[in-house]
């Protein structure tokens, strides 16, 4: 099922170039009372929302694409993980571009680890990216995100496909600069999910999605899944190896070779196999 988060948080499963409104499935998450889960609970409680989901479908109404504000189809994750220079062609042009490096040294993955970003710098594609620090290099970085779907901690790599609720875009924005990552990627608005979650079991294979952005028309990165450095059951490992997953946690799964510069007045277009199409438009803070 392909869901997506509209308008006035409204929930939508989307078929073609429309989207049906079922929010009333909404009804079937339990009541929570404060202190608030610090989880996403249309996430911890999909399987339910689905089912409710598809027996409101034939009579929802429909609305075209092109006509809502897509959301950020995971509206609370406690956590964004983020991996660093994940694709080997992206390290080589990271060292090779001091626009990227800053004179700082790019470690390989397997040695730097993974970072966190700020929840507070989500959005959705129906949202523009505003970039802040117009004197400096703001970058795009096209991923794909995973959407964790239950708890868990020190999950055996073998066992990861089993926490994976969903798929989506990420657009892992970026100003360029010396300080930490987790800093320089957590500006407002610089980490975009969309257009749409896509549950697992319609993927059946993760491992080999093409992909490609491009500014104004223009490809910037093209790519594929099965370069990963770290794949989809590592980085799950890994992460959870440090700490505990939750549902609605999103791995964005890093960026292939290709990053470049966007400015005010820019539309980011990104897309990805099995998964959708998203246009982001870039404007100033």
């Amino acid at each position: 099922m392909r869901l997506c988060r509209f308008d006035n948080d409204r929930l939508g499963i989307v078929e073609g170039e429309h989207v049906l409104d079922v929010t009333v499935a909404l009804d079937v998450i339990p009541p929570s009372n404060y202190p608030l889960p610090t989880h996403d609970l249309l996430i911890a409680n999909l399987e339910q929302v689905c089912a409710r989901a598809s027996q409101l479908a034939p009579g929802a109404e429909r609305k075209p694409i092109s006509q809502v504000k897509l959301l950020s189809p995971v509206a609370n994750p406690g956590k964004l993980v983020a991996a660093p220079v994940n694709y080997l062609k992206h390290l080589e042009e990271a060292r090779a571009d001091s626009g990227i490096h800053h004179n700082s040294q790019i470690i390989e993955i397997q040695r730097i680890g993974l970072f966190l970003k700020a929840t507070s710098s989500l959005i959705g594609p129906g949202e523009p990216v505003a970039l802040r620090h117009l004197d400096r290099r703001n970058d795009h970085e096209i991923e794909l995100a995973i959407v964790i779907g239950k708890s868990g901690t020190r999950i055996q790599k073998d066992q990861a496909w089993n926490y994976i609720a969903a798929y989506t875009i990420g657009l892992d924005m970026t100003v360029r600069g010396p300080e930490e990552r987790s800093l320089r990627k957590s500006v407002d608005s610089f980490s975009v999910l969309g257009p749409w979650l896509v549950t697992a079991d319609e993927i059946d294979d993760a491992t080999s999605l093409d992909f490609e952005l491009s500014v104004n028309g223009e490809t910037r990165q093209k790519a594929n899944t099965r370069d990963l450095v770290l794949g989809i059951p590592e980085l799950i490992e890994y992460a959870s190896s440090f700490y505990r997953l939750h549902p609605g946690d999103v791995i964005y799964t890093g960026t292939p070779e290709g990053v470049g510069p966007v400015q005010p007045g820019d539309v980011i277009t990104a897309e990805f196999e099995k998964i959708g199409r998203m246009e982001v438009s870039v404007t100033s803070a």
